[in-house]
């Protein structure tokens, strides 16, 4: 069972994490994460990835103040540095990671 104390602890203990906040009724949610999963394994090789469906854990989503799907929160050495919402596409994500990403792995 997916908790806020897990994806809390996945934050800290990684040093790049996106939380991916979905439903089974979000039909965008289920074509934009397999693409970002893939953008992030082919350019970021050290991302961890929690994924979370606001159906089966609606605690979490307020917690992190998430209201609307697909939400995408990206995490950089604990913080906060990324959050976009609905309307977004794989590319514009990937290039806002890459250079923090960067300097943060070299």
């Amino acid at each position: 069972m997916q908790t806020i104390e897990n994806i809390n602890n996945t934050i800290k203990e990684n040093l790049a994490v996106m939380v991916y906040f979905s439903a089974p009724t979000c039909n965008v949610c289920h074509a934009l994460k397999p693409k970002l999963l893939d953008a992030l394994d082919a350019n970021f090789k050290d991302f961890k990835v929690e994924s979370v469906d606001i159906s089966e854990t609606e605690d979490i989503a307020p917690h992190f103040n998430v209201y609307a799907i697909p939400t995408v929160l990206i995490f950089l050495d604990g913080k906060e540095f990324l959050r976009k919402s609905r309307h977004m596409s794989v590319d514009e994500v990937m290039r806002e990671i890459k250079r923090p990403y960067e300097i943060m792995t070299s």
